[in-house]
């Protein structure tokens, strides 16, 4: 078997073989003694070291250096804080205990944050589905998960979660229209749920590479673009007028079909088609006029 046969392989987006892919870093526990019997056990190193400089100061003087690198590899992880060790540039593991530890004194120890942090997003002007410009923004509540992945598979992990929600935000008001005014379909406004969702969803996508889970992602500001603002809240007033005036002539129609049916099935008086014509305009001027009408009293023959 040749040496590009033996490195590691995964299948390719045509079917194909890809040798030496990115592999990602897995998170390990690394290996650390409790720091009191550590401690108890550099006491008593230190002490032979004194007496070693008093008798043989060869040997006391290489029991200092063990007892002075041995002081180095004492270390304190604190609350919701890992520790990461990498020992000559090779990953040893992650110490998420908190306490009091030692590890070996060669290995370099870096600190990374598992607390819950919020990320909030600059006002991005972008196009939505129809393309009307719009100004929206987010608030992520994301935490670390993986610290292996978080330290070593990206450059930085804060400023990797801040690009990727701006392109996860783009990417969503691009798929949805800022506002449905049919009601067929999700919109930016009508629907913050399910667009709350659609974002959380692509945001895990995007930051699993680097070992973050998100906890919560919603939008925080939505609006239209300033140069089109005052047309669009224009045709919203028109939209809401239409949508009233279509709610109060079905319930105008329907209250004189009422009447009508009434009149008819209690015989209290008999209308020809002009005259049923003539109630039925009187009737939705008055029900669907915006202003109170003055009713005129016929004091004579109806014919």
């Amino acid at each position: 078997m040749s040496e590009l046969e033996k490195l590691p392989q995964t299948v390719g987006p045509e079917g194909g073989v890809s040798p030496n892919p990115a592999v990602a870093s897995v998170e390990r526990r690394a290996f650390g003694l409790p720091g009191v019997p550590a401690v108890l056990l550099w006491l008593a190193m230190a002490a032979a070291t004194v007496v070693a400089l008093a008798t043989t100061p060869l040997l006391g003087v290489l029991l200092g250096i063990l007892t002075f690198l041995g002081l180095i590899g004492f270390f304190v992880v604190q609350p919701n804080q890992a520790k990461v060790l990498t020992l000559f540039g090779r990953y040893v593991g992650t110490e998420r205990r908190n306490g009091f530890y030692w590890t070996n004194p060669f290995t370099v120890r870096k600190n990374v944050s598992l607390r819950i942090r919020n990320f909030n997003s600059e006002r991005l002007k972008v196009n939505d589905q129809m393309g009307n410009p719009i100004e929206i923004a987010a608030v992520i509540v994301w935490r670390v998960v993986d610290t292996a992945r978080a330290v070593f598979d990206v450059e930085d992990y804060q400023g990797f979660v801040a690009i990727q929600a701006e392109t996860a935000l783009r990417h969503l008001a691009a798929q949805y229209p800022y506002d449905e005014y049919e009601g067929q379909s999700f919109s930016l406004r009508g629907n913050p749920e399910e667009v709350a969702e659609a974002l959380g969803r692509e945001l895990a996508a995007r930051l699993r590479h680097a070992g973050v889970e998100v906890l919560e992602a919603r939008l925080s500001h939505l609006a239209y673009a300033p140069e089109i603002a005052g047309a669009m809240l224009q045709r919203q007033q028109a939209s809401a007028i239409i949508a009233a005036r279509q709610q109060i002539v079905q319930g105008a129609v329907g209250m004189v079909q009422m009447a009508l049916q009434q009149l008819s099935e209690q015989d209290i008086v008999q209308l020809d088609e002009e005259r049923k014509a003539q109630m039925v305009s009187n009737l939705l001027v008055v029900l669907t006029s915006e202003r109170g009408t003055q009713p005129v009293v016929n004091a004579g023959s109806l014919y």
